[in-house]
């Protein structure tokens, strides 16, 4: 990055004094005093901890390709992402915290309060900076007193650590906001992360800039990386062992509730990788017909279904989105397995239809052509032909959404793209996304036979197009409901 950006700060030594008088008053007004001795004693005695001789993290040439496609599409101005900061939970406690997208996209980095700077170099080309909390300063006692100090939240890595490992330059995130406010040209920022990154900026950038940005960076995503596809195939692995996990604790589910399938996958989830992808849906019964389920507190019971919709994220940020929906006694009922069979078959036309220079909108227009000519079979549409139907959308009733979406850092990937690249583009290699019809039929649903009335069933998986069809990701999980139920019982035996 150019020196102009970054000026140097002459009164720095002022600055850490009046920064640590600070802290300690802060501190001083919930704890005792901190004596002068104390403070003393305090900032010497610690060994050398820094790490040398570090190898770049797995995902860093991809990482740099990725800047030098953005830096190709921004040719002259200077680009701003942030990860964003902590957010308050309740009082003095936070939210776990997680980069956001774009950053950790760019970068591989997961740190709070970082930003990514990419500073123009003339007409073409960018200099890369990380902007960074650094090792926390033993001196001014802020490793101590802050609540952020080292001592309290763990170690992190210092300036020189993460170059190492990102490999970017990296600097000091406290002189940026100062530096970004006095800096001239052209700024595009990703808003939304870090408040006082967007007070810095707020006379240089129009909203509609941002959105540009915003959008190049959702639609960089729509083509997943070597790297990426490896992360979503771990993602998928370990999704597939969480729901092995709450097969085999089904009878302790029934005698307590939906919340320990929640807590069951949870484990699983923290073990393989960061967290779960999105809150998990543990529907039992008649909740399976609430597409967004995610209180988990209903009853699970023998002789109804289970939807779990789940997803394991990596600890670099890449989620599956996988649902089955299970016999909770291991067996489905004539009625349950009819429906059952309704949906696998029409999931099944729909990841037929995903294949490269195939519509977007394809795999979902089959999958619904599929349980429209169910329901009219079912005579739960009159005497209407299947074409009707389709032209009327009255399938929805019971479809009720989309039937997939893209996949990837985020459970719904890729949400900013343009209609024309997205829902109207075009599929290609490494673009992966999820397959997922669905019947639902509401417990209060006077227009259908009372037996079907609370029945839910939802099918997803993980689909990669490949050069020659498609890959389904999460084909470790048996979707047959004969393969189903000999899966159960194997786990459960």
């Amino acid at each position: 990055m150019s020196e102009e950006l970054i000026p140097e700060t002459p009164e720095q030594e002022t600055e850490e004094n009046e920064a640590a008088e600070a802290i300690k008053q802060r501190k001083n007004g919930l704890y005792p005093a901190v004596s002068d001795e104390l403070a003393e004693n305090m900032k010497s005695g610690w060994a050398d901890t820094e790490l040398h001789d570090l190898q770049p993290i797995p995902q860093a040439e991809h990482t740099a390709n990725r800047r030098a496609a953005l830096s190709a599409r921004f040719p002259g101005e200077r680009l701003v992402i942030p990860a964003g900061n902590l957010r308050t939970r309740s009082n003095d406690t936070e939210y776990a915290f997680r980069a956001s997208t774009e950053y950790a996209y760019l970068t591989g980095d997961q740190t709070q309060d970082g930003v990514l700077v990419l500073e123009p170099t003339g007409g073409t080309g960018h200099e890369a900076t990380l902007y960074l909390l650094p090792r926390s300063n033993r001196e001014n006692g802020e490793f101590w007193l802050d609540g952020q100090g080292e001592l309290w939240v763990g170690r992190r890595n210092s300036l020189t650590e993460a170059e190492q490992l990102l490999g970017i330059p990296a600097k000091d995130v406290r002189e940026l906001p100062a530096a970004l406010a006095e800096a001239t040209g052209p700024v595009r920022n990703v808003r939304g992360h870090d408040a006082s990154i967007e007070a810095a900026l707020t006379d240089k950038v129009t909203a509609e800039r941002d959105e540009e940005l915003r959008v190049y960076l959702s639609e960089a995503r729509l083509v997943k990386d070597a790297f990426e596809i490896a992360e979503l195939q771990k993602a998928c692995d370990a999704t597939a062992r969480g729901f092995e996990d709450v097969v085999k604790s089904l009878d302790k589910a029934e005698a307590t509730s939906e919340r320990f399938i929640e807590g069951t996958f949870f484990l699983r989830a923290r073990i393989e990788g960061n967290d779960i992808g999105y809150g998990s849906i543990c529907a039992a019964g008649p909740h399976a017909t609430t597409l967004h389920w995610v209180r988990n507190d209903g009853a699970v019971r023998a002789g109804e279904l289970l939807l779990l919709d789940a997803g394991v994220e990596t600890n670099d940020l890449y989620t599956a989105d996988v649902t089955r929906t299970l016999p909770i006694n291991g067996t489905f009922s004539p009625l349950q397995r009819k429906i059952y069979d309704a949906v696998y078959e029409a999931q099944e036309a729909g990841i037929a239809a995903v294949k490269p220079g195939a519509a977007y909108r394809d795999f979902h227009d089959a999958a619904q052509r599929v349980l429209a000519e169910k329901l009219v079979e079912w005579g739960l549409l009159g005497d209407l032909s299947v074409e009707k139907v389709l032209e009327l959308g009255l399938q929805r009733r019971w479809t009720l959404h989309g039937t997939g979406h893209m996949l990837g850092m985020d459970v719904h990937d890729c949400a900013a793209a343009r209609t024309e690249t997205y829902v109207d583009g075009t599929l290609e290699p490494g673009v992966c996304l999820t397959v997922e019809p669905g019947l639902y039929f509401q417990a209060d649903d006077l227009t259908v036979p009372e037996e079907y009335r609370g029945i839910g069933v939802r099918i997803e998986d993980d689909i990669l197009v490949t050069e020659d069809g498609n890959r389904n990701l999460s084909d470790s999980l048996p979707r047959r409901a004969d393969e189903v139920e000999a899966w159960m019982a194997r786990l459960k035996g």
